[in-house]
């Protein structure tokens, strides 16, 4: 369903599990950065007024997201750690060229958005039927549904907004291109890498 080109290796659960404080706080920094891609889209393209819409209310969606991931930290008396550099998500993000229209910017910023989406979802799967932690998997069972939303949401919007044929062209080179990137993660226990 996700068209991910490379599966994660089951066994970046078992990285996860071994360290549960620091995926908790890798999740809750990215719930924290969907929000503001979500503003950031608002901000940029404003005249879209169907995807101002989408996106308002994604943002109370992946706020409250952070929340309840901040709250599951509090709960096991932890503090929310600081943000770490996004490894995944830096590479991802050099593989359109800069610049072109205001059009082709959106496209490549909602198929971005879409991937990390279909990621985060694909992960979210894995801890929700391997994880021994019976309320994680179920959060992230409930949290895998939310994903899957967001990622059909964006694609569609590129879809939507960009030259049909393009986009899908567009979006394979990018799945090819993020199954490259994956070779060399999944070995640490963020929620990307």
């Amino acid at each position: 369903m996700l068209g991910l080109k490379l599966p994660t290796d089951p066994r970046w659960v078992n990285i996860a599990e071994k360290n549960i404080e620091e995926i908790l706080t890798d999740h809750a920094f990215c719930e924290q950065k969907a929000t503001s891609t979500a503003i950031s889209l608002i901000v940029s393209f404003p005249e879209y007024s169907e995807l101002v819409e989408a996106m308002i209310a994604l943002v109370k969606e992946e706020i409250s997201h952070f929340k309840m991931v901040h709250d599951r930290i509090l709960a096991r008396g932890w503090k929310l750690g600081r943000d770490r550099k996004d490894e995944y998500v830096s590479k991802l993000l050099q593989f359109f060229p800069k610049g072109g229209s205001r059009t082709t910017q959106l496209v490549h910023r909602l198929l971005y958005a879409a991937l990390i989406e279909a990621r985060s979802c694909e992960r979210f799967k894995l801890l929700s039927e391997h994880i021994k932690d019976q309320e994680l998997a179920t959060f992230y069972k409930n949290l895998m549904v939310s994903e899957a939303n967001h990622y059909t949401m964006f694609l569609g919007f590129a879809r939507q907004y960009g030259d049909r044929t393009e986009v899908d062209d567009k979006w394979q080179a990018l799945l090819d291109y993020e199954a490259e990137i994956m070779k060399g993660l999944g070995t640490k226990e963020t929620m990307h890498g």
